[in-house]
Parts: structure tokens; sequence; C-alpha cells
């Protein structure tokens, strides 16, 4: 079984959903390779174990252009949905449309989780959290002290330089295709985290003052599919000490597989995605989540 074995739903499925349930959901397009309904529905059976009142929770996956995601807001609140995952192209537009968001949100302009009030939904980052434990998890890193190269200016990213520099990184150089897109993150960065060692460059031109022995960081979508080239060749970069890919599916990109040819630490961003998703899930519920049962259920259906 694939992870596109859990069904997609779609903005018309949501406009007539008759779920009786507590439900959750990922959003994003696309959204078929998506493991968060598998890792969260094996954590609400197991809280359900304990707890009856998880016995109807479900978490589904709803493929969504970024044009329907106001009206689908509108209509995952009127339907009830608690909560909410928000994935590519997503992160950003939401912000507009949430009437409070954590401090993690406000720096970093991107929320990945939503969660439903009376009034609206409120907006959350847990990716920053679960990319420190992830890395912390598979490669041993601390952010603390590290020289960062993180590849994208996108939602992921956002919430990974947030980390970063609420972790007090020694240096963190931002690569984004668009070089614009790159320099107005670093700017609003910078407003928050004035003292900041933060610089952007474009992807397309390594310049000769990025760091060695750095840790860099994928937060692009190059990689999801079969024919994408890599964000970035490693040997254009100063010998770094450790690659880390946020991508998870295909768990091996050719990122990662240009650092395993050069000998490089390396890790996917499974481990992330299952920790963001557990402070997610702790969001929703006021429960605290298993780990490892969250991550035994991607794995599971990653390697199916």
């Amino acid at each position: 079984m694939s992870p596109a074995a859990d069904p997609v739903h779609t903005l018309a499925d949501l406009e007539n959903w008759s779920f009786a349930g507590t439900a959750l959901a990922v959003v994003g397009h696309p959204i078929a390779h998506s493991l968060s309904p598998a890792m969260h529905n094996a954590a609400l059976a197991d809280l359900a174990r304990t707890d009856p009142r998880f016995g109807d929770w479900r978490y589904f996956k709803f493929d969504l252009a970024a044009a329907d995601l106001p009206r689908a807001l509108a209509l995952f609140h009127a339907q009830r949905f608690c909560g909410l995952n928000l994935t590519v192209p997503h992160k950003v537009l939401a912000l507009d449309h949430l009437v409070a968001r954590d401090a993690v949100v406000q720096a970093a302009g991107a929320a990945n989780t939503l969660r439903r009030t009376d009034a609206g939904w409120e907006g959350f980052n847990t990716d920053g959290a679960g990319f420190a434990h992830g890395l912390r998890d598979d490669l041993g890193v601390e952010l603390r002290g590290a020289a960062v190269i993180l590849l994208g200016a996108g939602g992921a990213a956002r919430g990974a330089a947030v980390e970063c520099l609420r972790q007090d990184c020694r240096q963190l150089w931002i690569g984004n295709r668009s070089a614009a897109h790159g320099a107005a993150l670093v700017a609003g960065l910078r407003r928050v985290f004035p003292a900041a060692a933060l610089r952007n460059f474009d992807l397309a031109a390594p310049p000769a003052g990025l760091p060695a022995d750095s840790l860099v960081v994928n937060a692009t979508s190059l990689g999801l599919q079969p024919d994408d080239p890599a964000p970035i060749d490693l040997l254009r970069l100063p010998r770094p000490a450790r690659i880390y890919d946020m991508i998870y599916h295909p768990p091996s990109t050719p990122l990662l597989r240009q650092a395993a040819e050069l000998n490089l630490p390396h890790a996917n961003g499974l481990s992330m995605l299952v920790q963001q998703g557990v402070r997610a899930l702790g969001l929703w519920t006021g429960a605290a989540a298993s780990v490892d049962v969250m991550r035994r259920a991607a794995r599971a259906r990653l390697s199916s």
C-alpha cells in the first residue's frame, strides 16, 4: 500500500461533508504523497485505547489548489473540523484568514497547524520544533552555535529559519531560486532578530563566503518529483558537515544521493514530519501522542 492509499478528498467532498465524528485534515497541493493520515490515525487509535473521547476522531487529506483555500477554510470551519495541517502551497497563504497566531507564526510568516475556535482559526507553527528534534534524532545536531545553509524561502523554510535563530545558530544563510523572495524573508527575520548573522544568496550562484562545516538543509520542493534536479550541487559549497532534506517521500532525493556519494552524514525529513505532527496533535487534543506510534506508522506506510 502506498501513501496515496489514503483517500484524497477535494473541495466538492468538503462541500458535501457528512462525517459524524471529530475530523482533522492535512491540506496541500499536491497531497497524495502525504503520510500524515497514517501516522495521525495510528496515534488517535492509540490514544483511544485509554481515553474513549478519541474513539471517533479521524484524520483526512485534501488536495486543494491555492485559489480554493479561502473557501475551503470557511467550509472546514462550518463543518466543525477541529484542526488542520497545512503544507505546500498554503502555509503563507493562510495567514490572512487567521483570527490569532502564535509568536512563531508571527516571526516566520507561515503557519502549518490551525486550530478551530468559535471565532475562526488560530495559527501555529510546529515545523521549527519538529525540525530541531529531527536533526537531533537523526544527525545528532544541535542548532545552537551551528552554521546553517538553508535552501528555500517558502513556508517550511520560514519555520526552520526562525528555529535556527531562536536557538542562536552561529550563522544562517538562506539560498533561494528567487533572490527577491529570499531577500524579503531575510529582511523580515532581521526585524525580529536584529543581531543575527543572517544573509541570503541566489541558489544559482552560491557566493564565496559560505561557511565550511555547515549544516545544509533542503526546504525546497526539489526532490519530490522523479525528474527533479538537486536544489544545489554540494560540490559548489565549502565542505559541509551534514545534510538534511525535509522531503521524506521519496526517502532518497538527488541531494541525499550526492551526500552519500561524498560520504557526508545525511537524513531525510521523516523525523521532522513525525515530531511536528506530535506537537500538532497535542494542540488539537490536549493529549500527549506517542512519538514511537507515529514513527512506526509513518515508516510502515512509506515502505508499503
